[in-house]
Parts: structure tokens; sequence; C-alpha cells
């Protein structure tokens, strides 16, 4: 076999190796090109996109939380205000032990368990290099332990900041309310750019109702950080404006006599200027410590707070609902003198009872012998209910609801806090929509006592109270005075909101009817006749007793072999003077039994308080 020999084609290869060389510089070009246009995309077109990012990357926008508005009362005393407190923080990347450095703490401050928890769900959310809160709220004591012990603990601080505290305590916290911590729910609604950097907000009472007023406009601050996020300085800041301070009407002088003078009775004392509608006191007893609330309430606390006889955190004044007793006898009485349905001269036979048309039940008296024959003035000194089971009978409880309704009776008065309850004024549409029933007459009797579906609420009794004092010109209550910017140093005045008159054919029947409410406190049969000395001008007022539970026909009210909690409730509308009003009370204690002798003490007290403070004027 012979040897062949391959002889190559230099020809070829050049060609070959011209073409490669071609395919890989348009390849190369090709890339060339894409790198030039992103280039110029980037550094041209999107150019202040990517600085604004780069931007944002080195400087960053920190929220600045607003102070919180003070609030006062009429008088200059401070009822909310922002107090320094301090908080122990925990930087996590200076420890090197957590739960070492957790235990060591404990034997110098209290951390229960809850504390622990809420702390160490905090360290995976937050920044190593940031103070994690452990307690929000140290003693003076616990900041000097900490303090002399600082050295033995690396990455703890102690951070001072302003934190809502109430001067009064107890008093007046179903006015003023509290403020805590925002919690989920309410980030749902709240406004993220003005509550960034803000930890609280306002939870129940003027605290919740005012909000937007006393929290004030956040403030900020560009701040240049490096790539791990640490503040490095700040380059600009704009101040956060405060929110704005609350003046009330409350007088704190007379809202602590009133809720000195309750006692150990559950129940509310309102007292208002029937002149423009302003609240001088709001008590509901008993009360409750609004601090326990700013810093996170204990578990211990909230289930003593959580008492069912007492209900410490129940607004009685605005919540309650009650049966206002003979305290609504007033307005029955103008009713029936201005349907012409009986005069105040005219005057019916009371034994001890009543009894309906072709009926054998007995609608019985407070006064077991009767008090004879009774015209309108003594029905009132003397409270007769038969008096006004006769005038309720005339009258109907249609013609009754119509006439009750315009002194704001079974509606909410529209003082300015949430949750106010509107009380219940009976109809016979009312009943037969709610309860697909009829009316029955006697029904209509009890009304007119008070008692039945009849509620109210002292604010409503006080507003009512308010109307009748000014004969028939009302105002809508109202504890907002005035409004003060404490950038600017100016006070705007809330103006009184006047009501729809209530307008009678005889204006002589407001006379009549007040000169009755007198001889209740003035009169020598009058139910409240031992609070009206010393007095130096008329005073104007109703006592009433309202059943907690029913007693049977033949059957007989023994306060001494009744359980407290089941003993009627005493109440006492008053207004003075009485020619010239100038303060309305109303007044309920539960379980107090009599209207004379628990309930107008209790008004006169706020009463002499309130003569005490014109004299000092």
């Amino acid at each position: 076999m012979s040897r062949r020999t391959l002889i190559k084609d230099h020809l070829l290869e050049a060609m070959l190796f011209r073409r490669r060389a071609w395919v890989m510089a348009v390849f190369c070009l090709v890339f060339i090109i894409i790198l030039l246009v992103r280039l110029v995309n980037l550094q041209v077109i999107e150019h202040k996109h990517f600085d604004k990012l780069s931007e944002n990357n080195r400087v960053r926008l920190m929220a600045i939380a607003p102070n919180r508005g003070l609030i006062f009362d009429r008088n200059g005393v401070v009822l909310a205000e922002n107090r320094p407190s301090y908080r122990l923080e925990i930087i996590p990347e200076q420890v090197d032990d957590m739960d070492g450095l957790l235990a060591e703490l404990g034997q110098l401050v209290e951390l229960d368990e809850m504390t622990l928890k809420r702390f160490l769900k905090a360290i995976p959310r937050s920044r190593p290099f940031e103070g994690i809160p452990l307690r929000t709220k140290l003693s003076d004591d616990e900041v000097a332990r900490l303090a002399v012990n600082r050295y033995k603990f690396p990455g703890m601080e102690i951070t001072a900041r302003l934190s809502r505290y109430y001067p009064l305590g107890e008093s007046a916290a179903h006015v003023i309310g509290y403020v805590g911590r925002i919690d989920e729910d309410e980030l749902k609604y709240v406004d993220e750019t003005q509550y960034a950097g803000t930890s609280h907000i306002g939870k129940t009472g003027l605290e919740r109702f005012y909000e937007k007023e006393l929290h004030g406009e956040v403030g900020h601050q560009s701040v240049e950080v490096n790539v791990e996020g640490r503040i490095l300085r700040v380059l600009d800041k704009k101040q956060p404006i405060p929110g704005n301070d609350l003046i009330l009407s409350l007088d704190s002088r007379m809202q602590s006599v009133a809720e000195q003078a309750l006692g150990d009775y559950n129940g509310a004392v309102v007292a208002m200027n029937p002149n423009n509608g302003e609240v001088l006191a709001m008590v509901s007893m008993p009360g409750y410590d609004p601090n326990l609330f700013v810093h996170g309430i204990s578990i211990k606390d909230y289930r003593r707070l959580q008492n069912p006889e007492k209900r410490p955190m129940y607004n009685r004044a605005l919540y309650g609902q009650y049966p206002p007793g003979s305290t609504v006898k007033p307005f029955v009485a103008l009713a029936g003198l201005e349907n012409k349905i009986m005069g105040h001269k005219e005057s019916i036979p009371c034994e001890g009872y009543y009894l309906l048309p072709n009926e054998e039940r007995k609608y019985r008296d407070w006064k077991k012998t009767g008090h004879g024959h009774i015209d309108m003035e003594d029905s009132l000194a003397q409270s007769c209910d038969v008096y006004y089971y006769e005038l309720s009978y005339r009258l109907g409880i249609d013609r009754m609801h119509a006439f009750l309704q315009q002194f704001g009776f079974g509606s909410p008065t529209g003082v300015d806090i949430l949750g106010e309850r509107s009380g219940l004024l009976p109809s016979r549409e009312w009943k037969q929509r709610t309860r697909n029933k009829i009316w029955f007459p006697g029904e209509t009797l009890i009304a007119g006592i008070g008692q039945g579906y009849v509620l109210a609420t002292p604010m409503q009794l006080a507003s009512a109270t308010s109307i009748l004092a000014m004969r028939g010109q009302g105002y809508k209550p109202r504890l907002l005075k005035e409004i003060r910017d404490p950038a600017l140093g100016e006070n705007r005045s809330i103006d009184a909101v006047a009501l729809a008159p209530v307008k009678l054919n005889r204006q002589t029947n407001w006379e009549h009817v007040i000169k009755g409410m007198i001889s209740v406190v003035h009169g020598i049969r009058g139910t409240a006749r031992a609070v009206g000395g010393g007095l130096k001008f008329q005073m104007a007022g109703k006592t009433g007793t309202a059943q907690v539970f029913g007693v049977a026909q033949d059957e007989e009210y023994d306060e001494d072999v009744i359980a407290k909690k089941h003993r009627d409730h005493a109440l006492f509308v008053t207004f003075a003077p009485a020619d010239k009003p100038e303060i309305a009370i109303a007044v309920i204690a539960e379980n107090g039994s009599s209207g004379s002798g628990v309930a107008a003490p209790i008004a006169r007290k706020v009463l002499d308080t309130w003569m005490e403070t014109q004299e000092q004027k």
C-alpha cells in the first residue's frame, strides 16, 4: 500500500479565519453598542432617578413626634400634662449574653414575664444598633440603681422622653380619658405621615374626642447615614408643631367635692351652666387612675378594674341609663298644663293608691296613708304619685312622649365625648316596633312617675333641668371652653350652641311648675326641705327614687331586709337661683334609697362650692 501525503489548502484556511474574525468582531461590536446604550440610559436618561435613589441611601428623613397639647380646667388647673420619664433601652449588638444581662437587670428593676416577652419579640424586628425599650417607665430609685451599675451592663441605655401624666389621678378620669400605645386596629385609620414617630394616641374621653387638636403636626430631620444605617450627622431639621391646649369648662374643685360627696355610693353627678351649656362637673364614681394605662396596664391592675359590681371604667354620667323616677314629674306636670289636661289649682284626692277604671290592681303611692286632696304645687313638693297617675292617664303616653321629647329625653344630648347613650322615652309606636306588643294603660301610669320603660342618663337629666330652668331655652352641653395655640399664644373660644326652644302657649305655666319645685326645697312639707337652710336665694329641685326591682301588690318595700344592691336608686335634680338660674345639677346615687336623704345633700354640697366660687370672683 502506497502512503499518500496530505497537502494543506492555505487559501481555504485563510478565508475561514477571516470569516471567523469578522463574526467575532460583529459580536463584540454588538455587545459594545449594548453596553454604551445601557451606560447612556443610566448616566443620562435615568440620571435623576438613580441620583435620588443614591441620595436616599445616604440621606434619610426621620420623623420627630410633636408634644401633645395640655388639658386645663376653667381656672387653669392642669388636668393632663407631659412629664419627662425615663426608660430602659438595650442595644442588642453590644450585648454578648442577652439572657445573662436580663437576669442581672431583673435584680435591679422589676421585669415581669410580659415585659420580657415583648422585649424579646422586638429584637428580630429592630436593627441591632438601635435601642429597644425594655422598661418604658422607671422610678427615680430605679434610675439611680441603674446609673450606679451602668458600667456592668454594656448595651444598656437610660433615655428620657415626655410621657402623658394626669396629676389629679382618679378625679375627672372619665372626662379626660387617657392615652395608650397605638394598636394594630388604630394603625389602619390613623394618618401614617402625621403619626410617624408617635407611639401613643387618645383612647377614651376628651383625649380621644379631641385627638386632632391635641396631637399636633409631626416634624422631620434629614440625617446622613452610612451603609449600615447608622446616623452620622443631621443635615436639616423641621421642628414639629405642638398640639393645641384644651381649656375645659370643668371646675376641678367642684368635681372633687362632688366625687367626695358621693362617698361610697356608685353614681354620677352632672352640673352645668344653663345659660350656655358649659359642664361644670361631670362625675362618675367609682373612678380609676388613668396613669395606669399610659405605659401599659399590668394584668393585676386590669383585673382589679374589671370588678363587676363597682365597674370603675364605666362612665355612669353618659352610659348609665336609669329610671328617672319622680324627677320626671315637673316635665309631666308641664305637659298637663300645656295640653290643658289639668289646671295648676285643680286638686285630686290621694288615698294612698290609684285604680284604673274597671280594674282592681292598685297603683300605690309612696306614702301609704295618702296625701289627701292635693294640687299641682303640693304634688311636686310632696312628690305625690297618685296625682301623676291621674295626670298621666288623662294625657296618654303619646302626648307625654311628644312633650318630654322636646327636653331631650330619649336622645343623646350631643356632649363632646364619644359613646353617650340615648336613654329611652317609650310610646305606643316604640313598643309595637321593638316588642311587637300593644301598649297598656297601666304602663302609662308607671311612665308618668319615671318608672317602667322610661330611662335617662344623668347628663340628660341635667340638660333637661337646664332647659326647664331657662324657661324653654336650652344649650347643647359641652366640656370644651377654649382652644389655645401654644405656638402663637392665642385662645379660641368655643361658642354656645342653642337648641330649638321649647315654646309654651302660656308662659305662666313655667312659673307654676317652678313654684312647685321651689316648694320641694323651701316648703314646709317639701321632700328636700332639709337641704334648703342657709341659702341666700331660692333653690328649685325635685327628689326621686328609682326602683331596682319590682314589689308585688301585697308586699311592702322594707329597706332593712333588702340587700344594698337591690335598694332603690336615689335621685335629685335642681337649679339655682330659681328666678335667675346659673347652675343646674343632676345627682344619682345607686342603691341610695332616698332622693331627699342621700342625693339632695350631695347636690347641696356642689351648690355650696359653686356659691363660694362666685363670691371669690
